[in-house]
């Protein structure tokens, strides 16, 4: 039974039979599982779908089947941004993806070049009382934002040349997603940003209409960038989140049941998610390398060197304290 968002808890079905019998009235009573719908743009057989499929059995077991999760994977109910507008419109339940302006665009501070030194300072920051009260923001606009998962770090990768320092990317149209710190960090590290939506990425690299992109690895390998991009250059530039959402209306609306059912099953699945990503990324590398893909390192320093002015564009935009309090708690002051 399809549920309005605005009013998600268990419903329970009373069907009377009225049945001409000499021993009166017979009640039958049946239950239904209130079904909510998730999107993710994703695709089917990536670590993120794998997690969201095992989120969906969880849910169903610790709800006593009395939530059912609908997954929509590989964008069929559009791109990232429009997933998060419909997510806190109520057309869908719940939500994944990076593009966050519609939910907070403070969110997007995760995403500020080299703030994390590596996945567990992210883990750990996420874990903590300042990362749970940062994750608290969009609730005014209608959203609960129920964890963040690894979008994991981005790199550098395009068809004419490895990339070792700055200069390197210079007249470099290169693929971003509509994150507003992405766009001004690889337009400040001298390549041309261009917003393409993620179902457009493949034709835009085969035509040429873009050189490159700045993936993270599980994207390059599951949406086979790397048919037509050979140069991947390890840069851990930005790591941005795989943020995990849902409508706030729906959410206030379970029962405390289904909410303990809920809020337990995202708990194990971002346990598991983590625990997948170092045997995830080892075995991807070693197909990409036999796909003819070749890495290289960047110089890492002569990169940091250029970011500054990219904090001081988000500090003028979101505040130089958040700003400030943000990089102490990730570790990278």
């Amino acid at each position: 039974m399809a549920a309005s968002p605005g009013n998600v808890f268990r419903r329970h079905l009373l069907a009377i039979a009225v049945l001409s019998t000499g021993s009166g009235l017979y009640a039958i009573s049946a239950s239904a599982a209130e079904t909510l719908r998730l999107a993710h743009a994703s695709s089917s057989d990536s670590l993120v779908n794998q997690a969201m499929v095992r989120f969906a059995a969880e849910v169903k077991e610790k709800s006593h089947d009395a939530l059912e999760i609908q997954i929509f994977p590989d964008g069929q109910l559009g791109d990232e941004g429009a997933i998060a507008d419909s997510t806190g419109s109520g057309a869908i339940t719940m939500g994944l993806g990076g593009v966050v302006d519609a939910i907070d665009p403070r969110l997007n501070a995760v995403s500020l070049p080299f703030l994390f030194k590596d996945a567990d300072s992210v883990h750990h920051f996420l874990d903590s009382d300042a990362g749970k009260k940062f994750l608290s923001m969009g609730e005014s606009r209608g959203y609960v934002m129920l964890s963040a998962l690894d979008s994991g770090f981005r790199q550098f990768a395009n068809s004419k040349r490895a990339i070792v320092k700055p200069e390197d990317l210079s007249g470099l149209k290169i693929r971003t997603p509509p994150n507003p710190v992405i766009l001004a960090t690889i337009k400040q590290l001298g390549g041309l940003p261009q917003s393409i939506p993620f179902g457009e990425v493949y034709t835009s690299l085969q035509s040429g209409v873009v050189d490159g992109v700045e993936p993270e690895l599980r994207d390059f390998s599951d949406q086979r960038w790397y048919e037509v991009v050979k140069h991947v250059s390890m840069a851990n530039y930005i790591w941005s989140a795989n943020f995990w959402y849902m409508n706030k209306s729906a959410y206030d609306g379970l029962s405390a049941e289904n909410k303990k059912a809920l809020t337990e099953s995202v708990a194990d699945t971002t346990t598991w998610y983590r625990s997948q990503l170092d045997q995830v990324y080892a075995k991807l590398t070693d197909q990409l390398k036999a796909k003819k893909v070749e890495f290289n390192e960047v110089d890492r320093a002569a990169f940091l060197a250029k970011v500054g002015p990219v904090y001081d564009q988000f500090s003028k935009a979101w505040g130089a304290d958040f700003v400030k309090q943000l990089r102490t708690d990730a570790g990278s002051n």
